[in-house]
């Protein structure tokens, strides 16, 4: 498309305001106009028409929490599959956690990873730095400009990233020059369930149990302490991957977001799955922390419509099925879900468990005003064009042979959604267009008002 500009033309456009049948004209990278009603007759001339009649004009999800495994595990997914999977899914936008090999904790594998997916990915592409007992000066001399925040592991999961030196702590609580996103799960809750399991089951507990091990009292046991320290400390502090009811009682629901010193990340699985799940679907369902209850679900989904929960990311976590066998103790944590995120949550939408708009706030505009994500997350006027066309009602199903994510597999699949992403642009660029690559195209480094 090689025209002064891209037309997306009589689409029902998304905004975090309103809802209304438009037009919007992409020039470059950015958004340069938006039309309420009729579009001049030498705009439809002078631009490359996309004819949107019959679908959703949305934001680029924005999804603050993945594991694209690259550089070092590389057999489970890498930037460039995973980007792919992504746009196709309606992502534009991805920040990456350290636990990789080696993990990214200096600044000098931090540029090194952010150099990679300048030449592979497909979407625009940031990451956090990870945190040790020992990288002080690393984290003192991080640029908020460019890096969000410090990935802390207050448990352990895949990588083993646990920070548990006191002294440490206190400092990053107290000195941190960007914001802390937290893993919590209390480690000795969890060793005594693991014992408590093998006494009954030996080595091979069945994975039904793993929500019972990596319990909800660990997970909140090990969240309150975090808060509590954030408290004293004053510390800007993003709980990760919050999965149980109880722990939406530490969180605030009245204070706007930008306000806010601590807040909560919800994640598409725990919306949509609970234990139950475990019996059908196995070791394909098994993440760190657990998927939890029926009820857990349901509060918080609830959570969503309040404000307790803030933002909700994937937690995309790929692996080999081969890497996915044994019980409870040998089958690995982690779920591929970037590519369905925003079908299953536009899916809930139409179920009536929250609207599109909320769908659209948590995934879009909350990740860009809680990070202060520069010109991105919003149909705006000068704002980059990131955008998605959806088309919602085009049911599909998901299944092994339409998954794009390295692993080759999905939790979901089997599962028929309602809404299919038709167009994805990134920077202006139309990166995916119903079924279609382009190749050459290349996100580019989120930039952040820090």
């Amino acid at each position: 498309m090689s025209q002064k500009g891209i037309l997306v033309h009589n689409a029902k456009i998304f905004t975090e305001k309103n809802t209304f049948r438009g037009s919007l004209r992409i020039e470059g990278e950015f958004i340069a106009e938006i039309f309420k009603g009729e579009v001049p007759e030498s705009i439809l001339q002078n631009n490359t028409v996309i004819d949107a009649s019959d679908l959703w004009l949305l934001p680029g999800v924005i999804d603050t929490h993945v594991h694209f495994r690259e550089p070092g595990l590389t057999q489970k997914a890498d930037l460039y599959t995973e980007s792919k999977a992504a746009v196709a899914g309606g992502v534009t936008s991805f920040f990456d956690m350290p636990n990789t090999v080696p993990q990214t904790t200096t600044l000098a594998l931090w540029d090194e990873k952010s150099r990679l997916a300048s030449e592979k990915s497909f979407a625009n592409y940031t990451f956090y730095l990870g945190a040790t007992n020992e990288n002080k000066d690393e984290i003192k001399n991080a640029d908020p400009k460019r890096i969000p925040g410090v990935k802390v592991f207050l448990g352990a999961s895949t990588g083993n990233m646990q920070v548990d030196d006191k002294e440490f702590l206190q400092w990053l609580f107290a000195e941190s020059p960007l914001m802390l996103m937290a893993h919590c799960e209390d480690m000795g809750t969890i060793q005594r369930n693991i014992d408590t399991y093998k006494a009954q089951f030996g080595e091979n507990i069945p994975i039904p149990n793993h929500h019972l091990i990596r319990s909800g009292e660990a997970c909140y046991k090990s969240t309150a302490a975090a808060v509590e320290m954030a408290l004293k400390y004053k510390t800007r502090l993003h709980i990760a991957h919050v999965s149980t009811a109880h722990e939406l009682a530490l969180f605030e629901a009245g204070k706007p977001l930008a306000e806010k010193q601590i807040t909560a990340e919800g994640c598409v699985h725990y919306l949509w799955f609970d234990n139950r799940d475990y019996e059908t679907r196995g070791a394909r369902v098994k993440c760190n922390p657990a998927i939890k209850t029926e009820a857990d679900k349901k509060a918080l989904i609830q959570a969503l419509t309040t404000n307790k929960l803030d933002t909700v990311a994937t937690d995309h976590a790929p692996h080999l099925l081969s890497d996915k066998e044994g019980g409870c103790l040998q089958a690995a944590s982690g779920i591929p879900l970037i590519q369905h995120s925003l079908p299953a949550m536009l899916e809930m939408a139409r179920n009536g468990h929250f609207t599109v708009e909320k769908a659209l706030e948590k995934m879009c505009y909350a990740p860009a005003t809680l990070f202060k994500i520069q010109k991105r997350g919003f149909v705006r006027k000068g704002y980059y064009a990131d955008l998605v066309l959806v088309n919602p009602n085009y049911p599909w199903t998901v299944d092994s042979g339409n998954v794009l994510s390295k692993c080759g597999w999905s939790p979901f699949e089997g599962q028929e959604f309602h809404a299919r992403i038709t167009h994805t642009f990134v920077n202006g660029k139309l990166v995916y267009n119903n079924g279609v690559f382009d190749e050459s195209h290349k996100g580019k480094e989120l930039l952040f008002n820090g």
